[in-house]
């Protein structure tokens, strides 16, 4: 498949799953089990055309760090087990690490708690010509904090200000926040990888039976389930209100594996396709620079 009819196809899936507008979004048209068109039998083609995607993400990643006037911020927001390393280990795979960043954010530190909830994120932004990649980011205070109101008093925050209002004017902060980014070059696209609960389960004993994957359990992790459907209304709540043109959310079904690397890939070509990026040209004098030298390095 050539790039155009790569570019199409990824176009195709990113728009099925992409919200610009979360006024009429609802969680719960998000089937988490579904794969569109691609059934069992035809894994093998979706994880063709992830090759072929990864292949194309490499080509469109080394314009934009040539460029060196655009930078792309992908934010992984997902509950525990659906998948977000290895969506970033598999979709990210054939990008060069030297324009690629990925930071992710666990329970602030003190000093971080001495600051406002932004800062931490604000630090790790990319530099122009480079890939950001939040594992979790500061929507964590729209929702885990949100499930678990006690953290607000960790934050140190003036009484006064923890009021009912609170969630409102952090959705606020955080669209006027994206919006100063995107102003300044940073892209920002958000992606939120639906598991279903069932699926959750399933990989959670699956941790705790192969010894291989014991390191990844937690029990807290079993402890966070127990508030499955409160963060699916914190999610829902948090796409509503922080979707926009500019920085859209992508929900995309995470219960099977191969599909949501295949969506995340698409977004990702789809996003940095859309922003026309072409290696820089140089000017009459920079060309008479470059031939003078050609000339010189072919004395030699």
């Amino acid at each position: 498949m050539d790039g155009k009819e790569l570019l199409k196809q990824a176009k195709r899936l990113a728009e099925i799953y992409r919200v610009t507008d979360g006024k009429k979004f609802r969680l719960k048209k998000v089937d988490p089990k579904d794969t569109l068109d691609f059934d069992s039998d035809e894994k093998p083609r979706a994880q063709e055309l992830l090759a072929c995607g990864v292949e194309l993400l490499a080509k469109l990643q080394d314009r934009l760090y040539a460029q060196d006037r655009w930078s792309a911020l992908f934010i992984f927001q997902a509950m525990d087990a659906a998948g977000k390393d290895s969506v970033i280990k598999h979709v990210m795979s054939g990008i060069n690490p030297q324009g690629c960043e990925v930071y992710s954010f666990k329970v602030p530190t003190s000093e971080e708690l001495d600051h406002d909830y932004l800062w931490r994120c604000a630090k790790r932004l990319p530099e122009r010509g480079r890939i950001g990649i939040f594992n979790r980011s500061y929507y964590e205070e729209t929702l885990v904090v949100r499930v678990h109101e006690e953290y607000l008093a960790g934050q140190k925050l003036p009484q006064q200000l923890i009021t009912k209002g609170i969630w409102n004017e952090r959705f606020t902060d955080i669209r006027n926040f994206e919006r100063y980014l995107t102003r300044n070059g940073i892209v920002v696209v958000k992606f939120f990888l639906h598991v279903s609960k069932a699926e959750q389960k399933k990989r959670f004993l699956e941790r705790i039976e192969n010894p291989a994957k014991n390191w990844k359990f937690s029990l807290g992790d079993v402890h966070e389930r127990q508030h499955f459907d409160e963060y699916m209304d914190a999610y829902e709540q948090t796409i509503i209100n922080t979707a926009t043109k500019h920085a859209p959310w992508y929900v995309i079904p995470a219960d099977n594996k191969w599909f949501t690397r295949l969506v995340v890939a698409s977004a990702v070509a789809e996003t940095l396709d859309s922003l026309d990026l072409t290696y820089p040209k140089l000017n009459k004098e920079e060309m008479r620079a470059l031939e003078a030298a050609r000339i010189a390095l072919e004395k030699k």
